[in-house]
């Protein structure tokens, strides 16, 4: 079977909006101050500026300040309506049929009901006025079109590009590269490289077959492909393919993380997939050595062990720290680029290898086909009729004019129990941010704080807030079919049946309550209604696919991906940088420096007594209490052992038949 070819949708658009012309860069009206080779440049006027062809985006420029969307009118008529709202219930919109006709959409079956947000046709319009006046569509353009719209870092933002088809008649250039051209060169790696192990052609150090994989990445490097493989584990062709083989996923540097990844596992047979952009990651970087040292431990220390044992997942500007890792550059170091972030890189190699291994490529190129799928629903769409749009400018209506300052993800699939964390990572990461793009702090309320849990599960969690404590927006994600028929003898009915009939009884308890009439007719105790009142009007939107397969997984990204990006474009954000982890990052690498001069008999100072205090603590207990004396009786009597464990020669932590006292050995002595 030939490599199958996504498609980046330019040639597809036949609206007026399309990418035809470059002159359909996104255009601001405001002061713009560009250096370029003859210097500052300070360009002002009244009309609107087209970036793309002001700026020089490989120069350095900045932004001067204008307007915040906040002073618009559009805003200002949102305000009022908001305020308006405020007196409407839930319970009583829902009777409207002509509304309820209106509030729902559907796309390649997937079927999106927002009736029971609080919103309106009028809500609508004024949504839609509010996108127009933000340039949303130019915008969108931008980024597919390959404008570097993350100006902070000087990128291109093209995730939809991974998804791009080598025919496409007009297709995004990065610095001179064809994008797409690439993506395919390195798809094609990735499928030669799976195949072949999946065959058997390439083995291990030792000729065993290598059937298990470890991927070690953090954060975006982990968290969109770890929910992958729990789509497809159960999907039943997945299932088929993935017979025989283990893929786990290490991402935490706590040893017990390690512990937990590796055991059980030969190292004979297990590859690992280290990743990370810029090859830098300190979390990832200290798991990568702590993974080849397990191998070394196992295989002995020879480069060849490295080369046919580990492969690497990196940006092309880390090709040098790839290969002073010792990894095969040549055939094992499969590429991305810059402009892929790392919250929106699983359809890069980041998924692809581990999942093409694991499931084969065949499948990896449905979940790619859902998501280009999606691509072209996002461009070509009307606005009402556009699911991406529509979740996004709703969520900016929640967040920014109705007040509410979470969001639930609840997809009844046990499959997607990831999907929430990857959300929380694609959303707070992503539009988590206090300035506008041209630096201005936001006087209205940006971003949300999202969680979430598969139902039923999370129905006898955090439930209870959701219906009597502070009000979230939820948003329910159900299937028409299940991966899997169950019926059991005697039930009127299945399964899947049972966890869709809360699936859609959840969202009617939320909008409509229960009042205290309702329940002194059942005969509730005067004293305890009260305790049993549900006020309701609280909102939510569902999402009903028909079956849960690599394509619909596809499509969900992507729909993810696009309203995170909306509510950004309407906010005025950068939703495509990141500086918020630096700083933690930076003081991490300061505290490391100083419990190296407490490990070593020195005193630790910091800048705070607090701090200076809790790491003596750390420092004194660590060396002063190997064992905590609380839980002696965890082990055996009359024998405590350390967490350190010494292994007979030719043993170690994750030997095949490691001694009783199986511990990791520790984490930092290793390396």
């Amino acid at each position: 079977m030939g490599l199958w070819r996504p498609s980046l949708l330019f040639s597809l658009c036949a609206s007026t909006w399309a990418f035809t012309t470059p002159t359909n860069a996104p255009t601001y009206p405001h002061q713009l101050k560009a250096r370029g080779t003859d210097g500052i440049a300070t360009v002002e006027t009244s009309k609107t500026l087209s970036l793309k062809n002001q700026i020089n985006y490989d120069s350095d420029f900045t932004l001067s300040p204008i307007p915040l969307v906040s002073t618009t009118s559009e805003w200002a008529a949102l305000i009022s309506h908001a305020d308006a709202i405020e007196k409407l219930h839930l319970k009583d919109l829902l009777q409207d049929p002509e509304r309820s006709e209106l509030l729902h959409t559907e796309h390649d079956g997937i079927f999106l009901d927002y009736s029971r947000q609080r919103v309106t046709a009028e809500t609508l319009d004024l949504l839609e006025s509010l996108a127009s006046k933000q340039q949303l569509r130019e915008k969108m353009d931008a980024m597919f079109r390959g404008d570097k719209i993350n100006f902070t870092e000087k990128r291109a933002v093209l995730h939809t590009a991974l998804r791009a088809r080598l025919e496409d008649p007009r297709r995004p250039f990065v610095d001179g590269q064809d994008t797409v051209e690439e993506v395919h060169q390195v798809l094609e790696k990735v499928r030669d490289f799976s195949e072949a192990v999946r065959f058997g052609s390439i083995t291990g150090y030792t000729g065993k077959q290598l059937r298990n994989v470890v991927s070690v990445g953090i954060g975006g490097s982990y968290l969109g492909p770890e929910f992958l493989h729990e789509c497809l584990k159960t999907e039943p062709e997945g299932m088929n393919s993935a017979l025989g083989y283990t893929l786990r996923f290490l991402s935490n540097v706590d040893p017990v993380d390690v512990e937990r990844t590796c055991s059980e596992l030969d190292p004979e047979e297990t590859l690992v997939i280290i990743v990370s952009k810029t090859f830098t990651t300190a979390e990832t970087m200290l798991n990568a050595r702590t993974m080849r040292q397990w191998l070394w431990d196992f295989m002995g220390n020879d480069p060849d062990v490295v080369r046919k044992h580990i492969v690497a997942c990196a940006s092309t500007s880390a090709t040098d720290k790839v290969r002073d890792f010792g990894i095969d550059t040549d055939n094992r170091f499969f590429q991305f680029w810059d402009w892929v972030g790392g919250r929106y890189s699983v359809c890069s190699s980041v998924g692809a290898v581990p999942i093409s291994l694991i499931y084969g490529f065949d499948l990896f190129q449905k979940v790619l086909n859902g998501a280009r799928n999606m691509d072209r629903h996002f461009l070509s769409a009307p606005l009402r009729e556009n699911i991406p749009m529509i979740m996004g400018l709703i969520g900016v209506w929640n967040t920014s004019f109705l007040k509410y300052k979470m969001r639930t993800t609840l997809p009844y699939a046990e499959a997607l129990l990831r999907l929430p964390a990857h959300i929380q990572q694609l959303d707070m990461e992503s539009n988590g941010k206090h300035v506008t793009r041209s630096g201005q702090d936001v006087d209205y309320d940006v971003g949300e704080v999202d969680f979430g849990e598969p139902g039923t599960n999370g129905q006898h969690s955090f439930f209870q807030l959701l219906h009597m404590g502070q009000p979230v927006p939820c948003d329910f994600i159900g299937f028409i079919k299940s991966q899997h028929d169950l019926m059991v003898d005697g039930e009127k009915l299945s399964s899947h049946d049972e966890l869709m009939s809360n699936f859609f009884a959840q969202p009617d308890a939320l909008a409509n309550g229960k009042n205290a009439d309702t329940l002194r007719k059942e005969g509730v105790p005067e004293w305890q209604i009260p305790h049993r009142t549900f006020h309701g009007n609280r909102p939510s939107m569902s999402l009903l696919l028909p079956k849960l397969t690599a394509y619909r997984v596809g499509q969900i990204i992507a729909l993810y991906e696009h309203r995170t990006a909306v509510q950004g474009f309407v906010w005025d954000l950068n939703s495509f940088d990141q500086w918020g982890v630096e700083l933690g990052k930076k003081l991490a690498a300061d505290v490391k420096e100083k419990l190296a001069v407490g490990r070593s008999g020195g005193q630790i100072k910091c800048d705070n007594p607090s701090s200076t205090r809790l790491l003596n603590h750390y420092v004194k207990f660590c060396e002063e209490n190997d064992d905590d004396e609380r839980g002696e009786s965890l082990f055996k009597e009359g024998k405590k052992e350390k967490f350190a464990v010494q292994w007979p020669k030719g043993q170690n932590a994750f030997s095949k038949q490691p001694p009783a006292t199986h511990h990791l050995k520790d984490h930092g002595k290793m390396l």
